[in-house]
């Protein structure tokens, strides 16, 4: 079975570069967090007289972006996709325009003979749509995420001990996957156990697929979603989401800014990493402050985004799916890290197309949006300095 992957935002007001610009600890991240009124959508027609973004530089990366984009029309081929549309203002954004979008931006990636043949094509059947963002500026905060390779083992012995685990039988979903709770004995269904729960009274007890050397391992998993487990022998076992206690995110790193062990702007995943690993103790005293768990199953192709459909590095963003559009073409605008000739991470202006093909479990905002960096240490090392404000671009064929 496919492991759908749903992202979890590590860097949510809890990772910054040294060289990003940091949001001021008075101003934290809530306007970026604003809730819309209901009944309104994520994203609107771009204004009139605003310009067109330069899309004529997403023509560079075309290879990479047609497999993304051949994945949204996948998923847009399976009868359940159409479950969720329309969606938009009015309800304007039907399955049927979606599904021709999609395609017809594909169409165009192979038609186009050049930067400017690509821009003029897209002219000329395409209206621009801009995600409305902080407060419905347009002004979107992005961060990263990707997929660690983590050592492992089949069994648990020597360093060992951190188990990953599988879904157990109790869990009660939702047809479009919603966690629903634990099913009784007497067939009732009521919240799951949270994750200190889970942890201290046993209840996954031989559901364990495989382990890791360390607590905070295991919970970089839970929090990204998926992982590739590598084996003393070399071999790579990848495991995928399998559902979740239904409990919302909450970050342990704000946890620990809270506490006055870090400051916001000098927080980022190796520094966790190394707090948690110096600090004995303190991994069991502050992971389970959030309460959602985890569970995982073997899976190979992926990672999957709650598509249904591997997501690609730099070509796939997660959004808050109850008011962004599944499967949507999207140009994105931000400042993310890059490796310079010295092999440093500095910030620099990117733009691109990208597929929006996943959601965030931590991500409920017109303002908020998560970009898949891809597979490693390298990849997981930039997601962890993604703090940037930019712009949000869909399009949608004309009529």
């Amino acid at each position: 079975m496919k492991a759908v992957r749903c992202a979890f935002v590590v860097i949510c007001g809890l990772t910054a570069s040294c060289q990003s610009p940091q949001p001021q600890e008075a101003e934290g991240l809530n306007p970026y967090e604003y809730q819309l009124a209901d009944g309104e959508y994520g994203v609107e027609r771009l204004p009139y007289g605003e310009s067109w973004p330069d899309f004529a530089i997403g023509w560079q990366r075309r290879e990479e972006l047609i497999e993304a984009t051949q994945r949204s029309m996948n998923y847009l081929t399976k009868p359940s996709s159409k479950t969720f549309f329309p969606v938009g203002p009015s309800e304007v954004i039907t399955h049927d325009l979606m599904s021709r979008s999609v395609a017809r931006f594909n169409e165009v990636l192979h038609e186009a003979k050049s930067s400017e043949d690509f821009l003029s094509l897209l002219q000329k059947d395409f209206n621009v749509w801009v995600a409305r963002g902080q407060s419905s500026t347009g002004d979107v905060f992005f961060t990263g995420y990707g997929t660690p390779i983590l050592d492992g083992a089949k069994e648990r012995g020597g360093e060992y001990q951190f188990p990953l685990y599988a879904a157990p039988e109790d869990l009660v979903k939702a047809d479009d996957g919603l966690i629903l709770g634990r099913k009784t004995a007497s067939g009732q269904t009521v919240p799951y156990y949270t994750s200190a729960e889970l942890r201290d009274n046993g209840h996954l007890k031989g559901l364990e697929i495989v382990w890791l050397k360390n607590p905070y391992d295991a919970y970089m998993a839970h929090v990204q979603g998926s992982a590739v487990i590598r084996y003393a022998n070399g071999d790579l076992f990848e495991v995928g989401y399998a559902g979740n206690n239904g409990h919302e995110y909450n970050s342990v790193g704000l946890a620990l800014v809270a506490e006055g062990k870090f400051k916001i702007g000098d927080l980022y995943l190796q520094k966790l990493r190394d707090y948690f690993a110096t600090n004995e103790g303190e991994a069991a005293r502050v992971l389970p402050k959030n309460p959602r768990f985890v569970f995982f199953q073997g899976a190979s192709g992926g990672p999957y985004g709650c598509l249904g459909q591997p997501v690609t590095a730099m070509h796939s963003v997660a959004t808050d799916k109850d008011i962004f559009p599944r499967a949507a073409v999207v140009y994105v605008e931000a400042r993310l890290p890059e490796m310079d000739e010295d092999n440093k991470l500095v910030q620099r202006p990117v733009r691109f197309f990208a597929l929006d093909q996943d959601r965030g479990g931590a991500i409920r905002s017109a303002g908020r949006c998560d970009i898949y960096m891809g597979l490693g240490d390298d990849a997981m090392a930039r997601a962890g300095h993604v703090q940037a404000r930019g712009r949000m671009y869909y399009l949608f064929l004309k009529n």
